[in-house]
């Protein structure tokens, strides 16, 4: 049981890690990049982005995160690592939270609602537009990445004390 914990406490850190860094690279680089473009430019450029990231490269990262912290969670405990088991569980938990119903009740409508706005031709419209979708958006953003940010925390915490002797005095 210990080595299926091991093996996916692993590939949790891979996931948990595949999700944060796709949320941070919005942070960091996506918005900001989009931000300082035309708006016309960014509105078609975000309404794309939106309608391609529904695919099967990011479905399992986005998806399978809280399965396969859960599944570490519980591979972890029944091997005797209870420490190690609330941390991914925990970890699986912040994500759920976080990450997919954030995304579902926040940033998934304000998609929508921009995938069904016509792009203004006149500029100041578009910026006005722009500015009212990509502030509020990068907020909520933030706050995902922060999220999947500690679910990958509590994972790396689940997996170094999931490597711990429990049997050496602490």
């Amino acid at each position: 049981m210990y080595r299926l914990a091991l093996g996916t406490g692993l590939l949790a850190i891979v996931f948990a890690g595949a999700i944060f860094g796709f949320f941070y690279a919005w942070v960091c680089s996506t918005m900001w990049g989009l931000d300082a473009t035309d708006p016309r430019i960014a509105i078609a450029a975000m309404q794309a982005m939106n309608a391609s990231v529904r695919n099967a490269v990011f479905a399992p990262a986005f998806f399978g995160t809280p399965f396969v912290l859960a599944l570490s969670g519980v591979f972890s405990l029944l091997s005797g690592r209870r420490a190690a088991g609330v941390a991914f569980v925990g970890g699986a938990i912040v994500y759920v939270l976080g990450g997919i119903m954030l995304t579902f009740l926040v940033n998934v409508p304000m998609n929508l609602e921009l995938a069904e706005a016509a792009i203004p031709e006149n500029l100041n419209e578009a910026a006005m537009l722009w500015r009212s979708y990509s502030k509020p958006w990068q907020v909520w953003n933030q706050t995902r990445t922060v999220f999947s940010g500690i679910s990958l925390l509590l994972a790396a915490i689940g997996l170094v004390l999931l490597g711990r002797n429990p049997h050496r005095a602490a």
